[in-house]
């Protein structure tokens, strides 16, 4: 900011549509325009400044508070310099400005992004939501874009499996499920070390979208502008990701694996897509009704079962990011080394391992397990999980009677299950699942796995996720509100 502070800081405009000039003032931390209705608009939203010398018009573009919309809009303000004795000062601001809300904010200027667009997924309004809000945005902030329709299940898959890693970003339009198919397709490329620390950002166009509420909180989670703003602004933070081994397969898993009704009321409700995320309410009514039991035997390798305990060090773990003034996010320009040639990591558990683990052997209503408090919009799983712990969650519910599953709907959206004493949670370096009977539900990011014995671990800090706030951005009130 000091080379602002040595040149004028305000830029007056005529702009056609306004009958008095406007000016335009940079700040520490704002744009403040002064026209018809003063506004201070953050650093962090500012997309573009740009000056034609010959024309003297200078355009401002950046993304506006969503007020009454369902997402933030683009606002672009054009109009000409007057004085001609400025211009040379003007072209300075113009570089002033963007130095500010970018260099400034540790973040580059016209990323390149890898983008997937999937027509079909959720609502099926991908498409619509990259083309008249997305795609608007990005260009306005200079990026450059490789769009890719996906046509198949697989698709994205395919591609970034053989991607170039030249991309500073790679975006989905989608639900979580094409997330689950990047990071796969990442896990498979040559070097996959170097691919998974690409950085991933969701555009929420699906029916579950949970990775943008954590990335994004609850009030901002569904907002497109917000999250376009997100992949033009936010900084790589390191995540845990997990290996799933079943049948000698190994996949990675980025959010969640759910059995029982959790389970149930996701892969039960595949033909209520249409509905959004409303439809996993619907589906979880439908399995309090039947109330099947979860037929499976779970391990775990435990390290910590304390609920008050899990609750404090996060409160912790907020109090550091602040005080310190740190942030888990890394700026681009301090991207970390990794070999030309690189494998996954290694798996520390055997299947044969039996040393130190615990079995749960009640009968279970659901296991579900994963990363990032929120799984959707009505349900709050995870409210103690941490970015880059090295830990998974692990939520469990012993049989129940059906009142105490619906006492369980209230508060879910704010993480109160977390309190209560019939729901056991634990994090854990590991775990594993043995089915009891041939038939059942497993889905492993919203995404149907054989109902077979598998094995979940977590390698800590392997994933790379955008974000603008470098944690997650989810409030959970850590103290027990004594609900039963």
């Amino acid at each position: 900011m000091g080379d602002a502070e040595q040149s004028p800081l305000t830029v007056t405009l005529r702009i056609p549509s306004s009958q008095s000039p406007v000016s335009l003032t940079l700040t520490a931390n704002s744009l403040l325009i002064k026209g018809s209705k003063p506004q201070h608009v953050p650093l962090l939203r500012v997309l573009k400044a740009h000056f034609d010398p010959e024309s003297r018009i200078l355009n401002v573009a950046y993304l506006a508070e969503r007020g009454g919309k369902n997402y933030s809009p683009l606002v672009n303000i054009e109009g000409k310099v007057e004085d001609q004795n400025v211009d040379s000062t003007t072209a300075s601001w113009v570089e002033n400005v963007l130095q500010a809300c970018y260099e400034g904010l540790s973040v580059e200027r016209s990323r390149q992004l890898l983008v997937f667009v999937n027509p079909h997924g959720g609502t099926k309004k991908g498409v619509s939501i990259f083309v008249k809000v997305v795609e608007p945005i990005f260009r306005a902030a200079g990026c450059g874009l490789n769009v890719i329709y996906t046509t198949h299940q697989g698709h994205a898959y395919e591609v970034v499996k053989e991607s170039p890693l030249e991309y500073a970003a790679i975006i989905t339009v989608s639900g979580d499920g094409l997330i689950h198919e990047v990071i796969n397709g990442l896990s498979h490329h040559g070097n996959p070390i170097k691919a998974l620390s690409t950085p991933v950002a969701p555009i929420p166009a699906g029916s579950g979208n949970g990775l943008s509420l954590n990335l994004l909180g609850i009030k901002d989670g569904f907002d497109v502008g917000l999250a376009a703003l997100n992949v033009i602004k936010g900084r790589p933070m390191k995540v845990d990701l997990f290996s799933m081994t079943q049948g000698g397969k190994r996949s990675l898993s980025f959010m969640s694996q759910a059995l029982g009704l959790m389970a149930d009321l996701d892969l039960g409700t595949e033909h209520l897509r249409w509905m959004g995320d409303t439809r996993f309410m619907v589906g979880l009514l439908k399995g309090i009704v039947q109330l099947k039991p979860c037929p499976v035997q779970l391990s775990l390798k435990v390290a910590e079962t304390d609920k008050t305990k899990m609750a404090e060090d996060l409160v912790t773990s907020r109090k550091e990011f602040e005080k310190d003034n740190i942030s888990r996010s890394l700026p681009f320009n301090s991207i970390t080394k990794v070999p030309e040639k690189s494998t996954l990591p290694p798996l520390n558990y055997l299947p044969d391992d039996a040393d130190g683990w615990t079995s749960f052997d009640e009968p279970l209503i659901y296991v579900y397990a994963g990363k990032g408090p929120y799984v959707g919009r009505d349900f709050m799983a995870f409210p103690v999980s941490l970015p880059n712990d090295g830990l998974i969650d692990v939520m469990v519910m012993p049989l129940s009677p059906r009142k105490d599953i619906l006492a369980a709907i209230s508060g879910a959206a704010e993480g109160e299950n977390y309190w209560r004493s019939n729901i056991k949670y634990v994090k854990a370096h590991a775990y594993r699942v043995k089915p009891l009977k041939p038939k059942g539900n497993l889905s492993i990011d919203g995404e149907s796995f054989p109902f077979e014995e598998f094995q979940v671990e977590v390698h800590q800090g392997l994933g790379r996720f955008l974000s603008m706030y470098g944690q997650y951005a989810v409030d959970f009130a850590s103290q027990n509100p004594a609900i039963d």
